[in-house]
């Protein structure tokens, strides 16, 4: 897999502008949320590369990362008349970013796309890395292919459009990206005030955190081995993100991932030694920003099973990325069903519910 630039713009319009010269095309699409359409749209609709695009609009928010929604994306690039030599930009947060680049690699065998995240979330992770798919029987990204946009533009000067949870929900993949890498830059995302939020010192933290995850990817890009890092807190996360959709009360990736991090540090303390002191710092950080996912213990069984479907697992293994130190990452962990449960025991105990 092709390695994607990535570019923190100075000047989105130029940098934009560029991408589209690199890469030779007949039509232009852009795939817009209904939030990003009314957002985000303006600010490179005016262009002059863009003036013949043709725009198309989906739902917003992760319900609507579904089988339905990709043809009708599909059914619009054909009725467009795009064909293999068009290009597609995908302007929004992860969904948009998941769906569209699941879209754009599948019609007619796949044409190029252009990322520009529009939420912290899809900055440091949805948008990078060529991950794409959709959500499908109730499973969380189940189907979808690795494949990499042509580049992907991040510009902060759309993160002063998000509210307070979606910023706390793409700072949760950042909060895990600080835990694989350093104890120096996990404290200093554990220090960094979320609620007076410093747009220049977060745009260097943004820098910082897709170097973390672009130097893993490029290492692994299809997911065979380290890049598994990557996936801590996600397989319990994935799980509760499962559980809340199948109960009616859908909540954001970022923190289920951030509850789902409480877990597997837990896991990581009691099988491989990670340093209680610094699971009960970042629980309490967790705590103070996230709140809690709340179930009972009737849900159990449920969220495991939700889990034997984990992409990371093999054999029917349930698999977990573990920490034994930060930075010292243990890929492959397994855990009984009897330990899940402990577990998830655990998780309620400690954060209150």
């Amino acid at each position: 897999m092709s390695k994607q630039p990535v570019i923190i713009c100075p000047n989105l319009a130029e940098n934009l502008n560029k991408a589209i010269a690199k890469c030779p095309h007949d039509k232009i699409f852009i795939l817009v949320d209904e939030h990003t359409h009314i957002l985000c749209l303006p600010l490179i609709q005016k262009m002059e590369s863009l003036k013949d695009a043709t725009i198309i609009q989906i739902g917003a928010e992760d319900i609507h990362k579904t089988l339905e929604t990709l043809a009708h994306v599909w059914k619009s690039l054909g009725d467009g008349g795009a064909t293999r030599h068009s290009l597609m930009i995908n302007l929004g947060g992860g969904m948009v970013t998941d769906l569209g680049g699941f879209a754009a690699s599948t019609f007619k065998r796949g044409i190029k796309f252009i990322n520009i995240p529009t939420t912290l979330l899809a900055m440091i992770d949805a948008s990078v890395g060529g991950k794409t798919g959709i959500n499908f029987n109730g499973l969380k990204n189940e189907i979808g292919v690795f494949s990499p946009s042509e580049c992907v533009l991040i510009d902060t000067q759309f993160l002063k459009s998000l509210d307070s949870y979606n910023l706390l929900s793409g700072y949760a993949e950042m909060l895990k990206h600080g835990l694989i890498s350093t104890t120096e830059h996990w404290a200093e995302l554990l220090n960094f005030d979320m609620n007076q939020v410093d747009y220049k010192r977060l745009l260097e933290l943004v820098g910082e955190s897709v170097q973390i995850k672009e130097d893993i990817v490029a290492q692994d890009p299809f997911e065979k081995g380290i890049r598994k890092a990557l996936n801590l807190g996600h397989t319990v996360g994935h799980a509760f993100e499962s559980l809340a959709l199948a109960t009616g009360r859908p909540v954001l990736h970022g923190y289920a991932v951030a509850w789902g991090i409480v877990c597997e540090l837990y896991f990581s303390h009691l099988k491989v030694g990670f340093p209680k002191d610094k699971l009960r710092q970042t629980i309490h950080f967790i705590k103070e920003n996230y709140g809690v996912f709340a179930f009972d213990c009737k849900q159990y069984d449920t969220l495991y099973e939700f889990m034997t479907h984990d992409k990371k697992n093999s054999a029917g293994i349930i698999n977990f990325t573990l920490l034994g130190e930060i930075g010292d990452i243990r890929i492959n962990q397994s855990a009984s069903k009897e330990e899940i449960f402990e577990m998830l025991d655990f998780y309620r105990e400690s954060m209150g519910c």
